[in-house]
């Protein structure tokens, strides 16, 4: 039963269910699961806390989580 949690900045409420629905879609053929076992939140995080609420805690400090690493290096 996978959970997928998604931070992002500045992005529309179309935007997000649009998001929601493709991660969805492709973790449940992935995974060969209905997407009836998959939930979903998307975390807003403001432009100006992106590295100390994001970027430090989430991919500087946990990289062995980290399956896609940024193209860009904000330190």
């Amino acid at each position: 039963m996978p959970h997928i949690i998604v931070k992002i900045v500045g992005q529309s409420e179309v935007n997000k269910k649009i998001i929601a629905a493709a991660l969805t879609d492709t973790l449940s053929k992935t995974l060969e699961i209905s997407d009836e076992f998959i939930s979903l939140s998307i975390e807003d995080v403001s432009k100006e806390n992106w590295i100390e609420d994001v970027y430090k805690p989430e991919i500087i400090e946990k990289p062995n989580n980290l399956y896609k690493k940024p193209g860009y290096d904000p330190l």
